[in-house]
């Protein structure tokens, strides 16, 4: 028994003991199989949201001058969400053994289909799995159009704080500007000032399918019609890819910039899981298994609702907490968390473990 009270006592102890937590878990995972590429699966997916894509364009030909295009537009960013979640899937090297091959492929799928850089966005989101929800580090969390902190709060005038003060109940309509918003950090990124040879090419794939696809809308359509097109299908695809994205993290617990975690703990505690069948797997890209998708990040996606049963037994087996709600539950939460810190200027949330280890 003393030996038990000296270790949760001793922080660095502590965390050796995580330490090898993360490794058998990962250990087992790697036994099972289930770390194996499912080639299939992808290769399927891809044909299928290729075929989709084709098939949007199609409609728009033969649908010519009406406004039923706009419903082209809204199926055209139904299937864009499903070619970026593919992408990040490539990027996440789920998909082939060769790095290579997952670089290029997600490059491909988001710079000539969705017409994004995939190296900007893979510099970001890398720097969010190594730190979610870490304040300083994790650019998820980053002061932008939305405050996550009071700090951020308070260095806010005018109209910005107005906007603050509202800012969960304007979260969705706000959403609606995160596809241009996609799109003007990927130029700002591939024309920066020491750009790469790769980032010069990939700067050529996205400017010529931005390019081609506005050509093409105002060949076939009156500026009007065209611009509706745009407008339509850049707000629906911003707020599917946004409201993906948004129920993982946003309301987890904030971690301090200077607190050391082990891995197993930095990903879960701070992830949330959203519960769902095959529909919300589809809508959601497979992001609802957050917490294993921090764990194991090369993990093919139809292979994480495998591995979660695992995980989460695993998890109270060893007393970490495990977080998992329903989709609109996940929503409410988000909400309420943004509007905490707009409205009273405070943390809504502290980490959990920071009274445990310090700060």
């Amino acid at each position: 028994m003393s030996q038990l009270l000296a270790e949760d006592h001793d922080p660095l102890r502590a965390q050796h003991k995580y330490t090898h937590l993360y490794t058998d878990l990962l250990r087992t995972v790697r036994e099972l199989g289930l770390l194996r590429r499912r080639r299939g699966y992808y290769f399927t997916r891809i044909g299928l949201v290729l075929a989709a894509f084709a098939g949007v364009w199609v409609g728009v030909g033969l649908l010519g001058n009406s406004w039923f295009q706009l419903l082209m537009a809204g199926a055209l960013a139904l299937v864009l969400t499903q070619v970026a979640f593919l992408s990040h899937d490539s990027a996440h090297r789920q998909v082939f053994d060769s790095a290579a091959w997952n670089d290029w492929t997600a490059r491909l799928l988001a710079g000539g289909l969705v017409g994004m850089s995939a190296a900007w966005w893979k510099s970001k989101h890398s720097r969010h799995h190594g730190a979610p929800n870490q304040l300083g580090k994790d650019p998820d969390i980053a002061i932008g159009v939305v405050a996550f902190t009071p700090e951020h709060v308070n260095r806010r005038k005018g109209f910005q704080a107005w906007l603050t003060r509202r800012q969960g109940w304007l979260f969705f309509p706000l959403l609606t500007l995160e596809g241009l918003s996609l799109y003007v950090s990927s130029i700002q990124h591939l024309f920066r000032r020491g750009a790469s040879t790769v980032d010069r090419i990939e700067a050529a794939i996205v400017v010529t399918r931005l390019g081609g696809y506005l050509a093409v809308l105002l060949l076939l359509l009156p500026i009007g019609k065209a611009g509706a097109f745009l407008g339509l299908q850049l707000a629906l695809f911003g707020v599917c890819l946004g409201g993906s994205f948004a129920p993982n993290h946003k309301g987890m617990p904030l971690v301090p910039k200077t607190m050391k975690l082990d891995f197993l703990r930095r990903q879960v505690l701070m992830s949330r899981n959203v519960r769902g069948g095959v529909l919300t797997d589809f809508a959601m890209g497979g992001l609802n298994y957050q917490i294993e998708h921090h764990l194991f990040p090369s993990m093919p996606r139809p292979t994480l609702r495998k591995v979660q049963p695992i995980v989460r037994e695993y998890c109270e087996l060893h007393g970490i907490k495990y977080t998992e709600v329903g989709l609109f539950t996940s929503y409410k939460i988000v909400v309420g968390y943004l509007n905490n810190v707009g409205l009273r200027a405070r943390d809504p949330f502290d980490c959990p473990l920071a009274s445990q280890y310090g700060r």
